[in-house]
């Protein structure tokens, strides 16, 4: 099977799973309110960074690639 064929799929397959994994977990999973996002809150002004959410991400992420990469070797 083409290479990229076959990551296209894994891709797809990826997407599918957070997907669910999103719309299941966001009743028991507060992803986007974690302890530790940065929320500003003024009369006319409201900031909002989630930095905890954005390392939790990358770190779920990075494993996710890094055991699609073990398992394509």
């Amino acid at each position: 099977m083409n290479p990229v064929a076959k990551m296209l799929i894994i891709g797809g397959i990826v997407m599918i799973a957070a997907g669910l994994l999103w719309t299941v977990g966001s009743k028991y999973l507060q992803i986007g309110r974690l302890p530790g996002d940065i929320v500003v809150e003024k009369e006319n002004f409201k900031f909002y960074f989630p930095v905890v959410t954005c390392i939790v991400i990358s770190v779920v992420l990075s494993l996710v690639m890094y055991v699609i990469r073990w398992f394509t070797k």
